[in-house]
């Protein structure tokens, strides 16, 4: 299917994660440019960029001064930016109750998280409103749909992005052009840290227990429909929408 995608140009945040590199080469391969974002994994960042014919480009999402100088040198390098996907973030490793995440967690989740998607979108969008068009995608987690024990502090973050901050936005822009904002929701995916961190059949069945579809989805499925949402081509009458890959989930098991 045609995208329209052709010499479109994409930052990807956080796109040298299993997610984030799966959107990057998505895109690519649609003949986009792609901006390869990174926090601290400038390895895998500039490998990606070099294979895709892409430019990494490191910054600090938290401090929103970052966040600028980020968008504004994509812009001074290419002159436009066409879509945002903002995909960075951080999923604390522990799982823990509300009452044992201390306060020095919770503000570095909300912040790593909320806060990051937040500079990202205030960025993207100040263009956007210049150029009168533009595309900016949330990644978010079905936490944020369902909730997840151990992980509220997580949960709480995407439940914002891909709610109240979604919502809000998609108004905001209506007065700017054509601009969209959406959100996608991945449920369990495979990516290369969880098979390094070993999955057994137990967390499977746990994991696809309210599932229709009876498996977890790979960082493709989830770059797929990032790709299609994206396209104006294919979804430019669609904006405040959030997309569940999630297998038909619906809920988690507690």
């Amino acid at each position: 299917m045609e995208t329209g995608l052709n010499d479109s140009v994409v930052l990807v945040t956080g796109g040298a994660g299993g997610i984030g590199e799966a959107i990057c080469r998505a895109f690519a391969s649609e003949g986009s440019q792609v901006v390869v974002h990174y926090h601290e994994s400038s390895e895998n960042a500039e490998k990606i960029a070099k294979e895709i014919d892409g430019l990494p480009i490191k910054a600090d999402l938290r401090d929103h001064k970052q966040a600028l100088s980020l968008i504004n040198t994509v812009v001074e390098k290419y002159g436009k930016l066409d879509i945002c996907i903002a995909n960075a973030g951080y999923y604390p490793p522990e799982s823990l109750p509300l009452w044992d995440i201390d306060n020095d967690r919770w503000n570095e989740v909300i912040s790593s998280n909320l806060g990051v998607a937040v500079n990202t979108a205030r960025g993207f969008l100040r263009e956007a409103s210049r150029a009168g068009s533009g595309s900016l995608v949330f990644i978010g987690s079905t936490a944020g749909i369902y909730g997840e024990s151990g992980h509220s502090d997580y949960a709480a973050a995407k439940g914002a992005i891909t709610s109240g901050l979604l919502m809000s936005l998609k108004n905001d822009v209506s007065k700017i052009g054509n601009v969209r904002v959406n959100a996608v929701a991945p449920g369990w995916t495979i990516t290369p840290k969880k098979k390094e961190q070993g999955i057994d059949d137990e967390l499977i069945k746990n994991a696809t227990a309210t599932m229709s579809l009876k498996k977890l989805a790979t960082p493709e499925d989830i770059a797929n429909t990032v790709v299609s949402i994206s396209s104006d081509l294919i979804s430019g009458h669609i904006t405040g929408q959030i997309i569940e890959i999630a297998g038909g989930m619906e809920g988690r098991l507690v």
